[in-house]
C-alpha cells in the first residue's frame, strides 16, 4: 500500500513524499520469493530519487550455499535489490500497468563490505537519465550509513506478456 508522510519532525530532505510498504511493493513489480528482495520503499522525489530496504535475515534463502559456514549476501542479488528499488519507484508512479523492466546493463559495480545476515541494507537510487522506453540510474546499498555495494544500472520497458 502507498501512504502519504506527514512526519514534520524529519528533515525537509530525508522525508519521503511517498511510503510504500511490502504488499505495495508485491502491488507494483513481478518479484515473487525468493526473488523479491525488497521490503519497502520512499519515494524521496518523484521518478528521480528513492530509497529501498532490505532486512537481511540468515532465513534467506541464498544463504543455504553462499556460504553455510560464512553467510554473505550474493553481490548480484545486492544488485538486484537495487533495481527492484528503481523499479518500484518507477512503476509506482502510474502509466506502468501493462509494462515490465529489463536490465540492459550494469556499469562501475562496487562491492565494498560484505552484507551478512542481522544487516538493514538501504537501497539508494537516483535517475540519471529517463526516457520513454528506456533509462538509467545510480544505486548505493548502505549499512549503517557505510557504503556496502555501489553501481549504474541501465533498463529498459517492454510490453507485458500474458501471465
Amino acid at each position: 500500500m502507498t501512504t502519504e508522510t506527514t512526519d514534520n519532525n524529519a528533515a525537509a530532505d530525508a522525508a519521503p513524499i511517498r511510503r510504500i510498504d511490502a504488499m505495495g511493493v508485491r502491488a507494483v513489480i513481478p518479484h515473487r520469493y525468493p526473488f523479491l528482495l525488497v521490503d519497502g520503499v520512499d519515494i524521496m522525489e518523484e521518478n528521480k530519487r528513492a530509497v529501498g530496504t532490505k532486512c537481511v535475515t540468515i532465513n534467506e534463502n541464498f544463504f543455504n550455499g553462499h556460504f553455510p559456514s560464512q553467510p554473505i549476501m550474493p553481490g548480484v542479488l545486492i544488485i538486484e535489490a537495487l533495481a527492484q528499488t528503481a523499479c518500484v519507484m518507477l512503476m509506482s508512479s502510474g502509466g506502468f500497468e501493462n509494462k515490465i523492466a529489463f536490465f540492459l546493463g550494469i556499469e562501475s559495480a562496487k562491492f565494498r563490505s560484505p552484507v551478512l545476515p542481522g544487516n538493514v541494507l538501504k537501497l539508494e537510487v537516483e535517475v540519471i537519465k529517463l526516457g520513454g522506453r528506456a533509462g538509467k540510474f545510480k544505486g548505493t546499498a548502505r549499512i549503517d550509513g557505510k557504503v556496502a555495494t555501489e553501481a549504474q544500472m541501465s533498463f529498459v520497458l517492454t510490453d507485458k506478456k500474458g501471465e
